[in-house]
């Protein structure tokens, strides 16, 4: 992209021949003739570099107005490089326009290939300070958000899984906002980087932000960030989410809890890729691709008023269900067997096995809290297992299994591993639909809705 640099000059000449020597270099310039009209253009657009005159109306030797001007340059931006120019330099003047913030000097009438060099030296290490600070920023986000997941492939040999994986392997590729459903401790989170890693976006940043955690006071600087002095603590400027995430991802997890009179501000940067810092009236523009999740009926949220419905059509481009750990009952050892790994590997130790009855019971677990809640188990197991097999006991399950690995209830997830008691495809399809009809009062749209499916793709379902 090209600079924009901002050239400061009560000589209309000099403006023009500045102008004609760096245009051809690939910036584009802008002209002031006034301290006044500079300062207001500045408010107004992000340039990249200041190149300015020390004198103005007032005298001609003095360089009081350049100086001030500098100040006030340096309140309204600290990191934004300046470079002064005077037919009247002095070694005095030179040090006072240093100390009061300018970034270098030169004399008229200038050499051309320095200051041509000083510009683009000035814009280089502006820039590198701006890179250095976003990376800073960006490492400290993505430690914050490292969790406890399993982060290694996904495990999907269960054929409700292999659905949603064939779903995400082919959106995943797209720029198309996708909107990841299900219960608590499904994994959404690990699905969304996931969607990242397999995305043309993958050498930037996903940056992933817990709308539940940002108070509504603090939802603009955190999102897209603020100036030095925008309010009481802003005691320097700050880079918000939305900007970390240029080129890259942006995951808005628990997308349900975002504060309704934010929730506006939110879609016009989605939908625009425009935002402002808090403090600042100067519009960056942003280029990020949306990845939200929510456990929670957006649909039923928009019908109490507590969300936006133009928010929703912008997010949902793709909705896609991630299936509870209950409906993929034949991945639950693959996955144990995965966390006891990790879990052997983070504390030292060699990896146990699960024998027939644990496996059994695993099997026929409900899993309320899904793969959060078997990592657990499993981490748990792992290091207080007493010998090299963990067995039921060790578990440590609630007393809905007994000491064979049997469900108490007398369900169908009982011996989960008898070929004759493993749920179909179609079963697990058809309790999920009549579940979700009786949740809604027998209402077909609103369970279409919640399902991600339209009307009459669910009759279609309830036919077969």
């Amino acid at each position: 992209m090209k600079q924009n640099i901002l050239l400061v000059d009560d000589d209309l000449d000099i403006l023009s021949a500045l102008k004609i020597l760096l245009v051809p270099e690939g910036y584009n310039v802008n002209l002031c003739q006034t301290p006044e009209s500079a300062v207001a253009a500045i408010k107004k657009t992000q340039f990249d570099l200041i190149l300015m005159d020390l004198n103005y109306s007032l005298d001609t030797t003095s360089g009081d107005e350049g100086i001030k001007l500098i100040e006030s340059i340096r309140k309204l931006d600290e990191e934004l490089p300046i470079v002064v120019m005077t037919g009247w330099a002095t070694v005095e003047v030179a040090v006072s326009t240093m100390q009061n913030g300018a970034n270098d000097f030169i004399q008229k009438p200038w050499d051309v290939d320095r200051l041509i060099n000083i510009i683009c030296n000035q814009i280089k290490l502006a820039q590198s300070e701006k890179n250095t600070q976003k990376l800073s920023q960006q490492n400290q986000l993505l430690q914050q958000h490292l969790d406890s997941e399993f982060d290694g492939d996904i495990i999907s040999q269960s054929p409700v899984m292999q659905q949603t994986m064939a779903m995400i392997e082919q959106v995943a590729q797209s720029n198309a906002s996708i909107l990841l459903t299900g219960e608590n401790g499904t994994g959404k989170s690990m699905f969304a980087r996931y969607i990242h890693q397999k995305s043309k976006r993958h050498i930037a940043n996903q940056i992933s932000v817990n709308m539940g955690a940002v108070s509504e006071s603090l939802f603009e600087s955190e999102m897209f960030g603020h100036v030095k002095g925008a309010f009481t603590d802003a005691k320097a400027t700050r880079i918000g989410r939305i900007e970390l995430a240029d080129g890259g991802s942006l995951f808005l997890d628990e997308i349900a809890n975002t504060p309704y009179s934010q929730q506006g501000k939110l879609l016009r940067v989605l939908e625009e890729q425009q935002f402002e810092k808090v403090g600042d009236s100067k519009t960056q523009s942003v280029d990020v691709r949306l990845i939200c999740a929510t456990n929670a009926n957006l649909h039923d949220a928009v019908a109490t008023g507590k969300f936006r419905k133009d928010l929703l059509y912008r997010i949902n481009t793709f909705t896609i269900e991630i299936p509870p750990l209950r409906a993929r009952k034949e991945d639950i050892t693959l996955l144990a067997d995965a966390f006891l790994a990790k879990s052997a590997a983070n504390h030292g130790q060699h990896k146990l096995l699960l024998d027939d009855a644990a496996k059994k019971a695993l099997e026929a677990y409900s899993w309320p809290g899904n793969i959060r809640e078997l990592n657990h188990v499993m981490e748990r197991a792992q290091i207080l297992c007493h010998g090299d097999v963990i067995c039921v006991a060790d578990l440590g399950l609630p007393l809905d299994v007994n000491q064979d690995g049997v469900s108490k209830d007398g369900d169908m997830q009982v011996n989960a591993n008898d070929p004759e008691n493993l749920l179909s495809l179609a079963d697990l399809e058809l309790s999920i639909i009549d579940k979700r009809l009786a949740h809604f009062d027998g209402n077909v749209l609103k369970a279409a809705k919640s399902l991600g499916l339209s009307r009459s793709a669910l009759y279609r379902r309830l036919e077969k």
